[in-house]
């Protein structure tokens, strides 16, 4: 009987089909190989792995769905410890950019890609293609331009973190669309512009960063309907206009920083007599006198109103309060008595002030 004679392309079709031999989608192994050339790492580590035409097996920070074995996950965190045959490693710095062929991966639902420190170039615009993605970390790069214009169309994207990069631009309108959000932060970047005036339709957000930025404006009143929200950091930009009034009706916001900023007017007495535990107004150009709106159910741990244009005495009431942690006054226009409960705090809590007395101050 006559041999049978394969050529070498045809060998690698029947290897690749065989059942015996594990692969991921044809496609997906294309994209991750061209995701992985535009990146360098600055020692041999997570891309060692990215060998053989199983991605869905090995490959450090590569998951892929059970059943369709279509890549599902990419997750490369500097930091973590990745465990080799070899050793553990644990790697810390990687530059090149984001290759647009990502896109190409159009079942993935996770894409983390932080703390390298030297990725840079721009999110890639088709990113918003991908309908099935639900986290977004691009946290501690060099990333720059701006967020994608439409990343609205992401229905399911539930958490967005791009914090601690060179990211310009405004914020996107279309982002008020992702009403599955939970997290959103994009701190510490170049975002200018306003918040979006319609914020109050990611109802379900619990944590909103943007601190660090050049975001000017008002702060939209609709925020108050974001019910769910316990931290609201907006501290270190250029917001500008009175606090609203309503951010103290809001029953779950246990942090609020608004440092820093340009906020004018008075302090809402709500803001005083809600379940926030650190409320932070300091450095902003507030004025009038401090509410006397304290009473037993308040429990701060931090106090900051420092830094402002604020008169009148302390409020009496605030010895009736749960409890009071680190508090800081100063640098107001503040006169009277010091209530006796601070006593033992901290001088410079107080200083700077017209006519403050009593301890830790000067006898009155």
């Amino acid at each position: 009987m006559p041999g049978i004679w394969f050529t070498p392309l045809t060998l690698l079709l029947l290897l690749a089909f065989s059942p015996a031999v594990r692969s991921c989608s044809p496609s997906d192994l294309a994209a991750l190989l061209h995701f992985k050339s535009a990146l360098n790492e600055s020692r041999n580590g997570i891309f060692n792995s990215w060998t053989g035409t199983d991605c869905c097996g090995n490959w450090l920070g590569v998951s892929c769905d059970r059943d369709s074995r279509r890549v599902a996950e990419i997750s490369l965190r500097a930091g973590p410890v990745y465990t080799t045959f070899e050793k553990p490693y644990r790697p810390d710095y990687m530059s090149g950019y984001i290759s647009p062929e990502i896109c190409k991966l159009t079942h993935l639902s996770t894409l983390i890609i932080s703390d390298w420190q030297g990725i840079s170039g721009e999110i890639p615009r088709c990113i918003s293609s991908l309908s099935f993605l639900r986290i977004i970390d691009l946290t501690g790069n060099r990333i720059s331009g701006t967020l994608p214009a439409d990343i609205g169309k992401l229905r399911y994207l539930s958490l967005l973190s791009a914090a601690d990069n060179l990211i310009t631009g405004e914020i996107p309108a279309t982002l008020t669309s992702l009403t599955g959000l939970t997290h959103l932060d994009l701190r510490n970047n170049k975002i200018s512009g306003p918040i979006p005036q319609n914020m109050g339709q990611l109802q379900m957000l619990s944590r909103v960063f943007l601190s660090g930025n050049q975001i000017t404006g008002p702060i939209p009143g609709s925020v108050c309907h974001i019910y769910r929200l316990v931290d609201l950091d907006l501290s270190n930009n250029h917001l500008s206009g009175p606090i609203p009034e309503s951010l103290g009706r809001m029953a779950v916001l246990s942090t609020l920083k608004l440092d820093n900023n340009r906020l004018s007017g008075s302090i809402p007495g709500r803001l005083l007599g809600s379940g926030i535990n650190e409320l932070n107004l300091s450095h902003n150009k507030l004025e009038g006198i401090i509410p006397d709106a304290f009473g037993s159910s308040c429990y701060f741990t931090s106090l900051d109103l420092s830094y402002n244009n604020l008169k009148g005495p302390i409020p009496k009431s605030m010895s009736s309060a749960s409890y009071i942690g680190y508090v800081d006054f100063s640098h107001n226009h503040l006169c009277g008595p010091i209530p006796n409960s601070y006593s033992n705090t901290d001088a410079s809590s107080f200083a700077y002030n017209d006519c403050l007395c009593g301890k830790p101050l000067k006898a009155c």
